[in-house]
């Protein structure tokens, strides 16, 4: 079992956004089982919708692309040196609402890669029933080069006038 400081420890993502609780199982480069569980308090249901709350479909991707993340986190080496970006979707279907109350159990499954871009189908369960399930992709980049390039692009900063 991955707990939900273990998963902090691997994503980028944080409250209110880290969208899995747990992982139940995990086999690297396989599979990865995790867990979220959905409450009347999830900030999303103030606007989505406040009568007829129903979690957002693009949330349960984000949660499958989570859980995704951790498999492939802990299925490559150098981790930590690593940034993990959706890349594509592909084939989602969202088959049942989940609301406040669900537990959604989310399956990924590795299914190749090839240089940086890695491929997963994934789908998230509520009691059985599948709520959402499709493909994800995910590009995965050092963070190193992605440092280099943010300081390439930023504008660059006048100097201060000497006498001002």
């Amino acid at each position: 079992m991955i707990s939900v400081e273990d998963i902090s420890r691997l994503l980028p993502h944080r409250f209110p956004f880290l969208l899995i609780d747990r992982v139940i199982d995990f086999v690297p480069e396989k599979s990865i089982v995790a867990l979220k569980n959905v409450t009347c308090n999830e900030q999303f249901f103030q606007g989505h919708f406040p009568e007829w709350k129903i979690m957002p479909g693009v949330l349960i991707v984000e949660a499958i692309a989570q859980a995704g993340a951790v498999l492939l986190f802990n299925s490559i080496p150098d981790p930590e040196r690593k940034f993990a970006a959706l890349s594509k979707l592909d084939r989602f279907k969202f088959k049942r609402m989940v609301i406040p109350g669900d537990q959604i159990r989310i399956e990924v499954q590795w299914i190749r890669h090839k240089g940086r871009i890695f491929r997963m189908k994934g789908k998230a369960l509520v009691e059985g029933e599948i709520a959402a399930e499709g493909e994800i992709f995910a590009t995965v980049l050092d963070i190193e080069e992605l440092a280099d390039k943010k300081k390439a692009s930023a504008p660059a900063r006048p100097s201060p006038s000497a006498g001002s």
